[in-house]
């Protein structure tokens, strides 16, 4: 049995991020769990934040997969990333 913690979120997951960079501006990807599904935020190097939320975890990977493409066509480097 997973225990939950403060924010009701299971213990056991983690939320993961990583980012693209060009010229030293970078765009920030993360998928959270949330109580529906996964939530795939995008922050932009302005700071500008976009939230798109998914139930199912084939469409969120080829949403990611598309967004990454995208960033790869127009010079971004990466993805770079990190688990917390």
């Amino acid at each position: 049995m997973a225990r939950r913690c403060a924010s009701g979120r299971r213990q056991t997951e983690a939320d993961v991020f990583w980012w693209f960079e060009q010229g030293g501006r970078y765009v920030r990807c993360e998928i959270r769990f949330v109580s529906d599904g996964y939530a795939f935020v995008v922050t932009g190097p302005d700071g500008v934040e976009r939230v798109e939320e998914f139930n199912d975890s084939q469409e969120l990977s080829k949403r990611q997969a598309a967004l990454e493409r995208e960033l790869a066509t127009k010079g971004w480097t990466g993805p770079h990333g990190w688990n917390i």
